[in-house]
């Protein structure tokens, strides 16, 4: 994988297409056999390491959905004019940062040089982060968990099994994308 997010062409003829971050995020949360053509679904599924990892990451997206998150509001206002939440945008893709508890907020504001600054948060089920808030973004948007957790941290991305089907970025291409 490239600095830029790219990761190596695959040929196609004489062109080559690039492949993003997001079409591996997309092939990560579906679980083998579903929407892949045979031969994926087949290679998929022999590869126990792969199938682990997306079982892992659809467990971790089944707690989230079922789990409260502190969201902090953003300086910006939102759709109604109140503040809207705090977001970072990333290569084209926006993220709704969200964060597990008061002790992983403070450690994003001591991250940012920001740890006395008070920070004014909204508690949000994530079910309700990635099925209303993410459509009203109105562009590409996925959730980002304890972003400044290195590792630790989860990217919740905009694509099928994720996020409500009309706004995820790996929908058919017959969809209007």
């Amino acid at each position: 994988m490239s600095e830029n997010g790219v990761t190596e062409s695959e040929p196609r003829g004489n062109n080559t297409v690039p492949r993003s971050r997001l079409a591996e995020y997309a092939e990560m949360t579906v679980p083998a056999g579903d929407a892949a053509p045979e031969s994926e679904a087949a290679a998929a599924s022999e590869d126990p390491e792969a199938e682990a990892r997306r079982q892992r990451f659809t467990e971790l997206l089944d707690v989230f959905r079922e789990t409260p998150v502190l969201v902090p509001l953003g300086d910006g206002p939102g759709p109604d004019g109140e503040r809207g939440l705090l977001t970072a945008d990333w290569n084209g893709v926006r993220f709704i940062l969200a964060f597990s508890d008061g002790q992983a907020l403070a450690r994003y504001a001591r991250a940012r040089g920001e740890f006395h600054r008070e920070w004014v948060y909204q508690t949000i089920l994530g079910a309700r982060l990635l099925d209303v808030a993410v459509p009203a973004a109105g562009v590409p948007c996925g959730v980002a968990l304890d972003c400044a957790d290195g590792p630790d941290g989860v990217v919740f991305p905009p694509v099928l099994g994720v996020v409500p089907d009309e706004v995820a970025v790996d929908r058919e291409q017959g969809d209007g994308l």
